[in-house]
């Protein structure tokens, strides 16, 4: 495929993202929340939809996340864009080559992501940060083809939502047969075909606040994906 028409490809499908209004549950709550706000981001106006893709269409490593943060992604419309969780990620991925800047505070800011693309399980804000299994299932052709499209060669998964996702999708595809391997910090499982899956803690105030994911764990997790780039 050209770059061309994956370029365009890439585009209608993040187009479709948006769109998307399989889940009433979820379009309600990102509205509402939308609309009520938090008082520190009264002024702003919040995107309140599901939020699309983030990075290079050519991507050879493909970061895997939850979902967009309530006050984060779904107020700016980015995905990690605006929220703590984002600002770990993103000065990681800096130090390890994967984005041209360390900050990303809104949709304009100039961030560019290099080799890299950023998908989630679900693409709308849920409450209490679950998503239910029907919505995630819903979500799961945008994975589906976000998946097809880039040349992946590193699947990097914050969290263990993010690795059984993956894990699932690789069974469906027959990347992979046997015993599914469980999740852990640095893990990385080798699919048939050569490609790989590496998992994190997710950079959420909950494992930076305590300790249990530093700023050094994660920079290991991105140089060990670079490696497996390599």
């Amino acid at each position: 495929m050209s770059n061309s028409s994956r370029s365009g490809d890439w585009n209608s499908l993040n187009q479709r993202i948006v769109a998307c209004d399989r889940c009433p549950r979820l379009r309600s709550h990102c509205a509402e929340i939308a609309r009520v706000k938090r008082r520190a981001y009264e002024d702003c106006d919040y995107w309140g939809r599901a939020v699309p893709n983030l990075g290079d269409c050519t991507a050879r490593l493909l970061i895997v996340g939850l979902a967009p943060g309530a006050h984060g992604a779904n107020r700016t419309g980015r995905m990690f864009t605006g929220d703590r969780s984002g600002d770990w990620l993103f000065r990681a991925m800096h130090r390890a080559g994967f984005a041209n800047q360390t900050n990303a505070d809104s949709i304009d800011d100039g961030l560019e992501l290099i080799d890299c693309a950023i998908t989630a399980t679900c693409h709308c804000a849920p409450p209490d940060n679950k998503p239910a299994a029907e919505e995630v299932a819903n979500c799961r052709p945008f994975f589906v083809e976000t998946v097809e499209l880039l040349p992946v060669r590193v699947f990097l998964a914050l969290g263990q939502i993010g690795w059984n996702a993956v894990l699932r999708e690789a069974r469906q595809q027959g990347w992979r047969t046997g015993k599914r391997p469980k999740f852990a910090h640095g893990a990385v499982e080798e699919f048939d075909d050569g490609r790989f899956l590496l998992a994190s803690y997710h950079p959420s105030q909950q494992n930076t606040f305590t300790g249990r994911l530093t700023e050094e764990m994660l920079d290991d997790v991105f140089a060990k994906a670079r490696d497996l780039l390599d």
